[in-house]
């Protein structure tokens, strides 16, 4: 979750700053430290605020406003400074960097735009720093087809993460005709998907969290729309808006894909650390797997994140081996989640995640030592089998 920016913004337009002033605002991780409507002022300003990021609109007098930038530049040389002008040619773009401005932002303002060099400032003054602030994981799952587990992964990732109090989680369903992450969770929610969507032009962080359902874990869910005619209401950029706003407040941001892998699943990878394909060790989930990853591949950075989930394993004696898998699909199988058809059935048909309804099973350490595996980078170790007891009064079992 980002840390705090103290912002302060100087513009002589009242029209322009009021859209850059509303978009910091709808900014949980930016606090507006100072306004200011004349350039002669604005120094002073920052010598009496220190904030860590000064916004200078410059198109109602380019010239002052560019002396204003190189004097900032020389008597605060820590100061983050971010240009925004309506003149984006390269030529105009280089003489703004030569002065000294860390970032440069077009107008009319865009909001993904701000929140990524204000993203950007956030983590390179970390890094002078040496700050030890970690940025928002985002993990995409999806299924190589529909019922092979893929909500069910990514309610229980969710829920593991967000028992640690260190950590605040949201899944995303974003399988928006088909979506079953609330049931999984017994929430039934007040706001969906469709709601954000309706109202996207005025959407601001504060608004995006009223919209959340929270578990009794700590985990938050934003759920598919209630009727399925609703997702034709939901854009490829509304989610793009959505999941950057949620980086901003969350540590962990889950993303539940569809079946379909529309235009709003592929911008999902884009914006994630990880994928995680959920299969199963047969015929039908590896060839889907194989035809995925070459679709993947040719989309520079989304085959890297990949990491392929074996769900149900041992399923079928007749089910293919791990290493037979392996060498179908041309890598290796990150996870294996073992075969406990029942206890997941029961968990899901009841709305309880694994850590209440089974927490000692070896399908929920499997979860968990999975969720541990992403966060630290390190190699998955599956929990051991238990060892059959056999005797007078014991009957072998899974």
């Amino acid at each position: 979750m980002a840390a705090v920016q103290r912002v302060a913004i100087v513009d002589p337009s009242d029209e322009t700053r009021t859209v850059l002033r509303d978009t910091l605002l709808g900014v949980e991780s930016v606090y507006l430290e100072a306004e200011c409507a004349h350039y002669e002022f604005f120094s002073d300003v920052i010598a009496q605020n220190v904030p860590d990021v000064a916004i200078i609109t410059i198109d109602q007098d380019p010239d002052q406003g560019l002396r204003l930038v190189q004097q900032l530049m020389l008597n605060q040389p820590e100061l983050d400074v971010v240009v925004a002008s309506g003149r984006t040619d390269g030529q105009f773009i280089l003489q703004v960097m030569r002065l000294g401005a860390k970032e440069f932002v077009g107008l009319p303002l865009q909001f993904e735009e701000m929140l990524g060099a204000l993203s950007r400032l956030r983590g390179a003054r970390a890094g002078r720093e040496g700050s030890d602030e970690e940025s928002t994981r985002v993990y995409a799952v999806c299924g190589a087809r529909g019922g092979v587990g893929a909500t069910s992964m990514a309610v229980n990732i969710g829920c593991c993460l967000a028992l640690q109090p260190e950590n605040s989680v949201v899944l995303v369903d974003l399988d928006l005709a088909m979506g079953d992450a609330d049931v999984c969770l017994d929430i039934i929610p007040d706001y969906t998907l469709a709601d954000v969507a309706e109202n996207i032009d005025r959407i601001d962080l504060q608004l995006l969290k009223r919209s959340l359902s929270m578990h009794p874990s700590g985990l938050y869910l934003l759920p598919h729309p209630v009727k399925i005619e609703d997702a034709g209401l939901i854009q490829q950029d509304h989610i793009t808006r959505v999941i950057s706003l949620l980086k901003m407040s969350f540590s962990h941001v889950i993303l539940d894909l569809s079946k379909g892998f529309h235009a709003i699943d592929m911008a999902a990878m884009h914006l994630s650390d990880a994928v995680l394909l959920v299969t199963q060790l047969d015929v039908s989930n590896l060839r889907n797997v194989v035809r995925l990853m070459l679709l993947l591949n040719e989309i520079e950075g989304l085959g890297d994140k990949v990491q392929v989930v074996a769900n149900r394993v041992g399923s079928d004696e007749n089910e293919i081996g791990i290493q037979r898998a392996e060498e179908t699909i041309g890598r290796p199988i990150a996870f294996q989640i073992p075969n406990d058809a029942r206890t997941m059935m029961a968990s899901r048909n009841n709305g309880v995640p694994l850590f209440e309804h089974a927490p000692k099973s070896r399908i929920h350490q499997s979860v968990v030592s999975m969720t541990a595996s992403l966060e630290s980078g390190e190699e998955f170790v599956a929990p051991a089998k238990p060892k059959e007891r056999k005797g007078f009064f014991f009957f072998s079992h899974d």
